[in-house]
């Protein structure tokens, strides 16, 4: 089964020491568990008393107990009096392995008691030895995990789609977004259905289809969490009925094929989820805009300086925002033009965003763009002052990292209103059609008296006289469905699959 969405271990039997932070302890205390255990393991299997190793390196029971528990971690002289007294070495004792099983599965234990779970459910700590067996240590440890788990997913979930985002940006980045592995697939498919040029033609996609030994069905009862469904089983790929009409009708079908085509299985993370929902969208593209025939309109365009999205558009009658994303692509691979894209909601929130072109685009800690709020004096946010939504709109931005010329335009979504915007730096803005206008603005940011900060007499008068009830979408503010596909319902695909799958 494969879904399209409509956005975007088991327990320890045994458990070596953590990696660094795996459990919100330190490494030092990691070992101090570990190298305890080690040592309660040596002087048992000698036959020694807790009493006789107190005596040995003149200690009190009590501070031998401490070490043993990996509550104290004992200072390197002390070590190598004990191994000494155990017969042994300071590197036997200092192993990161635990000296068995059951010694690895009561420092798991002891670990998670340490652990905010335990805090968080107000448990008091019990002390883990020969009462307890196996199966019961096993049991707790199961259980806290699978808290643990779920505690992770819902609090970590937006962060880690925001690392995951930066990551992917940064290989997109230093690859010029561009993949020649996808371009040479997309040749490939084209090539097998006989594609002879100009625009792909949506018989032609059922014809990549049926190549790949899919049949397309449309329904009405498509689950309302999906674009489409697939039936790997029967080889099926299942379509709503009713087709929105700011979506091109053969984008479904190519996502599902890109899907099969790549090979992709389900994502054990966000972020595989990600990098396989960017790859598809590419390989999609790739196919709309075949590589050949788009760089030789481009460079066409470019010879005549008059590199355009509408006329790319137009050319191979696709959307506006598949055009912009497929010249990123193609820009700086094959046209020598570095460049910015931008994906904004009308709020100023942005949704999807590249740059190559040393253009700075505001960001969180973690070097995330993506549902931060753009700069009001960006083409990306002045085109929604425009009255002509017709004609493109075309800006010069001076910033503090230099002056871009971006080309946007509106388009609308069940959420609003969003801008797409493509832009490039001053020096190569006399490729490009619309280079003559003379809209500019001004961009501080991230200077805060650039437009994030009233101005001081204004601020004063509505300060404590205001309150905002904010338009922006819940959908841009929740934190991220989880599950293996995100947002997807499961239950009611598997459902629906069920329904319709041939009797017989």
């Amino acid at each position: 089964m494969v879904i399209a969405d409509r956005t975007t271990q088991t327990a320890l039997a045994a458990a070596p020491a953590a990696p660094s932070g795996a459990d919100g302890h330190e490494p030092d205390e990691v070992d101090a568990l570990t190298l305890g255990r080690r040592i309660r393991e040596r002087r048992t299997a000698l036959g020694m008393t807790l009493g006789e190793l107190a005596t040995a390196i003149d200690r009190a029971p009590s501070q031998v107990s401490s070490i043993e528990n990996g509550k104290r971690e004992p200072r390197l002289s002390m070590l190598r009096t004990i191994a000494l007294a155990l017969g042994t070495s300071v590197d036997e004792l200092l192993r990161t392995d635990a000296p068995s099983q059951r010694a690895a599965l009561e420092i798991a234990v002891e670990r998670a008691q340490r652990g905010p779970v335990f805090a968080a459910l107000g448990l008091a700590p019990f002390r883990v030895g020969k009462a307890f067996n196996d199966q019961t240590l096993q049991t707790i440890l199961t259980l806290h995990n699978e808290i643990d788990r779920l505690h992770r997913e819902r609090a970590a979930t937006p962060e880690e789609a925001r690392r995951a985002n930066a990551e992917l940006r940064a290989e997109m980045r230093a690859r010029d977004n561009f993949y020649p592995e996808l371009e040479a697939k997309a040749a490939e498919l084209l090539e097998a259905v006989g594609h002879a040029g100009g625009p792909v033609s949506h018989q032609l996609v059922a014809d990549m289809a049926s190549h790949l030994g899919y049949s397309l069905h449309y329904v009405g009862d498509l689950p309302h969490s999906t674009r489409s469904v697939t039936d790997k089983r029967h080889g099926r790929i299942y379509l709503p009925t009713q087709q929105s009409p700011s979506r091109d009708s053969r984008s479904p079908i190519l996502q599902a094929l890109a899907s099969h085509i790549l090979a992709h299985e389900e994502p054990r993370n966000y972020g595989e989820f990600l990098r396989q929902r960017i790859e598809t969208n590419y390989l999609t593209a790739a196919i709309l805009l075949p590589e050949q025939a788009a760089v030789r309109f481009l460079t066409e365009a470019k010879n005549l300086r008059r590199i355009s999205m509408e006329e790319l558009r137009d050319a191979f009658a696709v959307s506006y925002e598949t055009a912009a994303h497929r010249f990123t692509n193609l820009a700086t691979a094959r046209l020598g033009i570095p460049v910015h894209f931008m994906k904004v909601h009308e709020s100023g929130t942005i949704i999807k965003a590249y740059e190559n072109d040393a253009v700075r685009f505001p960001s969180d800690a973690l070097g995330a763009v993506e549902g931060t709020t753009v700069c009001r004096n960006w083409t990306a946010r002045t085109v929604f002052d425009v009255e002509d939504r017709f004609s493109p709109w075309y800006q010069y931005t001076d910033t503090p990292s230099g002056t871009f010329w971006c080309t946007s335009r509106i388009e609308k979504a069940k959420e609003g209103e969003y801008s797409v915007s493509v832009g490039v730096p001053f020096e190569h803005v006399k490729w490009f059609r619309g280079r003559e206008t003379s809209h500019r603005a001004v961009s501080r940011c991230p200077d805060e008296t650039c437009c994030r900060r009233a101005p001081g007499a204004l601020a004063e008068r509505w300060a404590d006289q205001s309150w905002p009830a904010a338009r922006t979408p819940t959908s841009l503010l929740a934190a991220l469905p989880t599950g293996t596909f995100p947002g997807v319902d499961q239950t009611e695909v598997y459902q629906f699959l069920e329904a319709h799958a041939p009797r017989g």
